[in-house]
């Protein structure tokens, strides 16, 4: 088999697509789970069946509970990730494009990155209080330092032939950075994107569970003090739900973003 063909029937293999045996493991895993429980090898209390779970979904459903809890979520982490994103963004850009701004911004990041986000909640509600601001601060935070760090990563990596053509075509740098540097940086600013959406989820939760009355990580929270057992696995197979849809969602974007990518 020659070359090429090597390289066809690989890029084959990696851009099929699967979806029913995705499908198949999904169900297979329910399966599994329903079996468990109903053989009564692990109690009720610590394992909920499936089917229980679904039933109390949609006692919540009709109830309006789950609605509640999922709008301040969204709430939170919609305003959160676009902050953390649009500000990532701006600093890689500027970070990789300028040399100041590189000596300036790569050892406070350095500095700075390694810390758990989560740890500066207790700082961020002294500073911005107990209520919303604190809990979009830190989910913001947590998606900066992934989003700035690719976009770095991604604007370092363009093509300087390019660079330097496109400044002998008499570009400014504002076009440099908007026709050169950001389509080169698209595809690790949306790996970034990835990362912070995961994180995101992950601080949302926490910071949920402090001094809020509503949301998924209050109602898992609750439910596991009250040992409301299906319940909380209601917040977490929502939590499995959000994180499954941003992901959906993110794909679609970058298929629509990065169209010229004939390997995605």
């Amino acid at each position: 088999m020659t070359r090429l063909a090597v390289e066809d029937r690989t890029r084959f293999l990696i851009r099929r697509d699967h979806p029913w045996w995705r499908v198949l493991a999904v169900v297979g895993i329910l399966v599994v789970w329903e079996l468990f429980a109903r053989i009564g090898w692990v109690p009720v209390l610590f394992l909920p069946s499936p089917i229980g779970v679904l039933r109390e979904g949609a006692d919540m459903i009709v109830s309006g509970e789950i609605a509640m809890h999922v709008a301040a979520s969204l709430r939170r982490l919609v305003l959160g990730f676009a902050v953390g994103a649009a500000l990532g963004i701006s600093v890689g850009i500027a970070v990789g494009f300028f040399s100041i701004a590189e000596a300036v911004g790569t050892p406070v990041i350095a500095a700075t990155f390694p810390i758990p986000k989560i740890a500066l909640l207790p700082l961020l509600i002294l500073w911005l209080g107990i209520g919303e601001a604190s809990k979009v601060a830190v989910i913001a935070l947590g998606v900066f330092f992934p989003m700035a760090i690719n976009t770095y990563t991604g604007v370092r990596q363009a093509d300087p032939l390019l660079v330097r053509a496109a400044v002998a075509f008499g570009a400014r740098r504002w076009s440099v950075i908007r026709k050169v540097m950001l389509p080169s940086a698209l595809p690790m600013i949306f790996a970034g994107l990835r990362l912070g959406a995961g994180t995101a989820l992950l601080l949302l939760v926490a910071a949920e569970m402090i001094a809020v009355e509503s949301g998924i990580g209050f109602l898992v929270l609750h439910a596991g003090n009250l040992m409301q057992t299906t319940k909380l696995m209601v917040g977490i197979v929502l939590l499995s739900l959000l994180g499954v849809l941003s992901h959906w969602s993110l794909n679609r974007l970058e298929r629509v973003a990065i169209s010229w990518r004939q390997d995605h």
